[in-house]
């Protein structure tokens, strides 16, 4: 069960994500400043598990320091070995990262775990429970920017990352790739650029730094640095990459992207590039907001390195012997359909509703609504659920 900070905090994320888990806990008014947010229920379903590694990285001064960071794990079912993913975040403003939380991207690991994927996710040092007196991704002022040391320390921590995850038999570490969201797109690159083993390709999300959505929107700093920047980094680039920006991105402007990876090109690197229409009021959020839109080309990219297996949940054919709006017909508790079949029917297209084993459901309007419906069904119970409607259609079979 979600309680209402949760369930708040996962709306924000999708915008017009509407999600249905069981009755919600009661929850006052908090100053994000100075209450942690609630650590979210592990995925049943996905295996989520959070194992702690130590990782030593320098920062911009020089200065070095060993710590131990959080990593969240997903995993799917069956015993291995599977691929692994290596998820990357980005990074907020200051006074944002302590409150952060873990880093999950659920519904992107959910994705990635129906491909047959492990996923894990480091929460790098200088966020969430490490943040405090040092930050090793700190690239100085703003005219003055210094890209490389704060490449090596998160992409260091890709590779402790890595290095943990090549002691688990259930991981195939000779295949791999690492993907990441705005800094941690950044780091996507950087480690590309540093060709570890077992590296097949990677997929950067919005990926850059210095932006400023409120006070430099579309227009970040040093532009040009983060261009040069990867192109040296490039020379040294293996394996294709993806790249993923969206047209309205407050971070970074619409061409400066291109600009960067006309960079890594120049530079040697292998890069697929795509600007993405507009998506809600910040396309920075794409890879959490836009799903529907950018699964396809990475289905066909991931395809392309030998990774087949369908990420998008199967719909089945409509049951035209059913009606959407007979409530009654649906096979759940009076209470689940006055209190949650009901509101699926009142929102918009796209939408869907999923129903599990014991009665459990979830549904979900938007963006990837199939695929969200189904993780809210069955993330905390961990049994699998079934689409009863999707759009106008009941596609229940029992």
């Amino acid at each position: 069960m979600r309680s209402l900070s949760t369930r708040s905090r996962l709306l924000g994320l999708a915008g017009l994500l509407v999600l249905a888990l069981g009755p919600l806990g009661q929850a006052g008014a908090q100053n994000p400043a100075a209450t942690p947010p609630a650590e979210p229920v592990l995925a049943a379903d996905l295996r989520e598990e959070i194992q702690h590694i130590p990782v030593t990285v320098s920062d911009l001064y020089g200065r070095q320091e060993t710590r131990q960071i959080p990593i969240t794990v997903f995993r799917p079912a069956g015993a291995g070995p599977h691929p692994l993913v290596i998820l990357n975040h980005g990074r907020p403003t200051r006074d944002k990262r302590a409150q952060q939380g873990r880093q999950r991207y659920e519904h992107m690991a959910r994705y990635l775990v129906a491909k047959g994927f492990a996923v894990m996710l480091p929460t790098r040092l200088g966020y969430w429970e490490t943040y405090g007196d040092f930050d090793p991704e700190d690239s100085g002022a703003c005219n003055a920017m210094r890209i490389e040391p704060m490449a090596k320390a998160a992409s260091d921590q890709v590779l402790a990352t890595l290095a943990y995850a090549q002691s688990q038999p259930d991981i195939d570490t000779s295949r791999w790739l690492v993907m990441g969201q705005s800094v941690g797109g950044l780091t996507a690159v950087a480690t590309v650029a540093r060709h570890p083993a077992g590296l097949v390709g990677g997929i950067n999300f919005s990926g850059g730094t210095g932006g400023d959505p409120e006070r430099r929107a579309g227009n970040p700093c040093g532009p040009a640095v983060l261009a040069k920047a990867w192109e040296a980094q490039a020379k040294e680039a293996r394996v294709p990459m993806l790249w993923l920006y969206w047209a309205n991105d407050l971070y970074w402007g619409e061409d400066n992207p291109r600009r960067w990876q006309q960079a890594w090109t120049a530079g040697g690197g292998l890069a697929e590039f795509h600007t993405l229409p507009a998506s809600g009021k910040d396309g920075h959020n794409g890879m959490n907001a836009d799903m529907d839109h950018w699964v396809p080309l990475v289905e066909a990219y991931l395809a392309r390195l030998g990774f087949t297996r369908p990420g998008v949940p199967t719909v089945p054919p409509a049951q035209g012997q059913r009606r959407i709006d007979a409530v009654n017909e649906v096979p759940i508790s009076e209470s689940a359909r006055e209190g949650f079949y009901r509101k699926f029917l009142a929102a918009p297209a796209p939408r869907a509703f999923a129903i599990g084993p014991s009665g459990n459901v979830g549904w979900a309007t938007g963006d990837w609504a199939v695929g969200r419906a189904l993780g809210f069904c069955q993330a905390r119970k961990g049994q699998a659920c079934k689409l009863y409607a999707v759009d106008d259609q009941v596609v229940w079979a029992p």
